[in-house]
């Protein structure tokens, strides 16, 4: 028998990730969210005008928030953010603004803290990743960050005392 004729057997067979949150087919165009009003055209999610013959659905950032089943997650940890909440707050929101601008599907689903402690959570992983960044290079710090589910969701943690 030729085993070059049937190929190797050992390989593991990769199992494709089904991420609910991604649309398995193109959605008819023009489409707009019925909660946000974003507008799917061309490919793609963006803060159009809304035809008046539009499909209505729910789009993929609203319905993670209705669901509230984050992508990203960013832990701020440390006395430093205590003492400059405010000034870091404020960086966060303005990185939310200019992601949602151009990405409409990046948003910040919540921030919450407690103490030395906040958790922001957002609807993708570029945003979260960007916010960590932004943090490290403002004001050092240290940044780990892992991604998980077949880089579907990330987790970052940010500390400086």
């Amino acid at each position: 028998m030729d085993k070059g004729q049937y190929g190797r057997r050992d390989r593991l067979i990769q199992e494709k990730r089904h991420d609910t949150y991604q649309e398995q087919r193109k959605l008819p165009e023009p489409t707009v969210c019925s909660e946000c009003g974003a507008v799917y055209l061309e490919g793609r999610w963006a803060w159009w005008e809304a035809a008046v013959n539009a499909h209505a659905i729910v789009c993929p950032a609203c319905q993670r928030i209705k669901d509230n089943f984050p992508a990203g997650y960013l832990e701020i940890r440390g006395g430093f953010f205590a003492s400059h909440s405010g000034e870091i707050n404020n960086l966060i929101r303005n990185l939310e603004t200019q992601e949602k601008k151009a990405h409409p599907m990046e948003r910040i689903m919540a921030i919450a803290g407690e103490g030395e402690r906040t958790l922001v959570t957002t609807t993708g992983i570029h945003l979260a990743r960007r916010i960590g960044e932004a943090l490290n290079n403002a004001y050092q710090g240290e940044l780990a960050f892992a991604y998980g589910d077949g880089e579907k969701s990330i987790r970052l943690t940010w500390l400086r005392e």
